[in-house]
């Protein structure tokens, strides 16, 4: 990388510590009158941002990115609107603890090309929120729409007398660039989402990272399930926006008792089942067996364009495709994560079986993400969830829409889905606004008089055991 690459990511980082400092002179209400302007600002571009994502990016349809862009505005502003996040948010007499929110500087956001404009309100709203700058750093298939989208956000903010380059973005294409803003150290935070190298990068910068893991989720449908319903919500799911969403379903997992009828309903809700043959066409063009990944010219297409990729007549009117697999692994390259609106199916003896199943599923690229289960048994949906390493266990209801949150649960809106220390994550949460805050504590002194005048001379007899010492301090404390 050049010196004049280098010397305009300087510039950007200079001008977001600026605005940081800026953004720090301002109170609670400031802060929410520049919130609530870009989320008027995101929802009412709604639709225009939606099918410029579309079109740049040739992934899902724009319909579907509405109802994304919906949810990053309107669903997460309702979201954070009342939260505190300047100056003394919490003061609890009793304890004697003051909480003291402060912003933690310039973040930079890295925006994944299957939810570009989404992402965008979304980081961009949790940011200032939290009085932190934000510097975009758009995929390069999206670069268009996720600047549309920060430019928007960002004249809506002054509008509101936001700082200078508080929303900043940058058209760096290399790696090389990329690294080095990452690794800049007057840089707060990264918030990555996308591939998993790219996460990884963002780990190893040197600069704290809040990072997203794979998602290879599998869906239970258990005896008890209502099987029409739930085969609708997974067909809803999985081919919602062609299958972008890292939580959509992966694999289904079914017991050979109600196989049949799982099938017969997938069938008649236009799912189609492909032949040995057809398999293997499909396999061709949806994953690399080189890498161990979904090819990036799957990602997001429609039934229709697979077929043609693939060279196999699919009747019209299909929405989902079916491979039928015996194994979990890399010999079975479709038993990992596939953006599309290709899903798994296995057939399994029982109960046990069925949950073995999800767990090899989970463990091959989705440890940590999210998981599902459609049953109406209590004690079977608790032991599912306890197996499961999965920071999200949606029961019954559509995997994608559930783990983003709010329109199903009340899980926090979020196109950041941790994954936990297994998905090499630091929290398994819904990344929100409250992630990007330092906290400070003020402690008052409540220390019981009685034991300091005990003292600590009754620790130095090594003689007096445990029991003797935990009595003394409960007398004394």
């Amino acid at each position: 990388m050049d010196e004049q690459h280098k010397t305009n990511i300087d510039e950007i980082i200079e001008k977001a510590t600026f605005a940081a400092a800026i953004f720090n002179q301002y109170d609670q209400e400031q802060t929410d009158r520049i919130v609530r302007a870009v989320y008027k600002a995101g929802l009412n571009n709604r639709v225009r941002l939606a099918k410029m994502a579309a079109e740049e990016s040739q992934m899902g349809n724009w319909k579907d990115k509405v109802v994304k862009n919906a949810i990053a505005a309107q669903f997460v502003y309702e979201n954070i609107k009342h939260q505190k996040t300047v100056g003394i948010i919490s003061d609890d007499e009793r304890s004697g603890i003051i909480e003291i929110a402060q912003p933690i500087g310039p973040i930079l956001a890295v925006i994944p090309v299957t939810n570009p404009t989404s992402t965008i309100i979304f980081k961009i709203l949790i940011a200032l929120k939290t009085r932190n700058p934000v510097i975009i750093s758009p995929h390069r298939r999206a670069t268009k729409s996720s600047i549309e989208a920060a430019r928007i956000c960002y004249e809506a903010a002054l509008s509101e007398d936001a700082p200078e380059e508080c929303i900043q973005w940058t058209t760096h294409k290399t790696r090389e660039e990329t690294q080095y803003l990452m690794q800049h150290p007057k840089l707060a935070l990264i918030l990555a989402t996308g591939g998993t190298g790219l996460v990884h990068e963002a780990y190893s910068s040197g600069t704290p990272a809040l990072g997203v893991g794979a998602g290879n989720v599998p869906v239970y449908i258990e005896e008890t399930a209502d099987i029409p319903y739930a085969v609708e919500q997974v067909i809803l799911s999985k081919t919602f926006d062609n299958g972008t969403i890292c939580a959509s379903e992966q694999a289904l997992v079914v017991e050979k008792k109600i196989s049949t009828k799982v099938k017969k309903e997938l069938v008649r809700q236009r799912a189609y089942f492909l032949n040995p043959e057809e398999h293997k066409a499909v396999e061709k063009v949806a994953y690399f067996t080189g890498t161990k990944s979904m090819s990036a010219e799957i990602v997001g297409q429609s039934v229709e364009k697979i077929g043609q990729m693939a060279g196999i007549d699919v009747p019209e009117g299909i929405r989902l495709l079916i491979v039928p697999l015996k194994k979990v692994g890399y010999d079975e390259p479709l038993s990992s994560e596939i953006l599309a609106p290709i899903l798994a199916f296995f057939e399994t003896d029982d109960f046990e079986d069925s949950v073995r199943t999800c767990i090899d599923l989970n463990f091959h690229g989705g440890i940590g993400h999210s998981a599902s289960i459609f049953s109406y048994d209590e004690e079977k949906i608790r032991k599912f969830s306890v197996m499961m390493n999965a920071g999200r266990i949606l029961v019954n209801m559509p995997s994608s829409q559930g783990a983003v949150g709010s329109l199903y649960n009340t899980l926090e809106p979020s196109f950041t889905l941790g994954c936990g220390t297994y998905g090499k994550n630091i929290t398994t949460d819904n990344v929100s606004a409250h992630h990007l805050l330092n906290i400070q504590r003020i402690t008052k002194r409540r220390m019981n008089e009685r034991m300091l005048q005990m003292g600590f001379d009754i620790y130095m007899d090594e003689s007096i055991d445990a029991d003797t010492l935990e009595q003394a301090y409960n007398k004394n404390y």
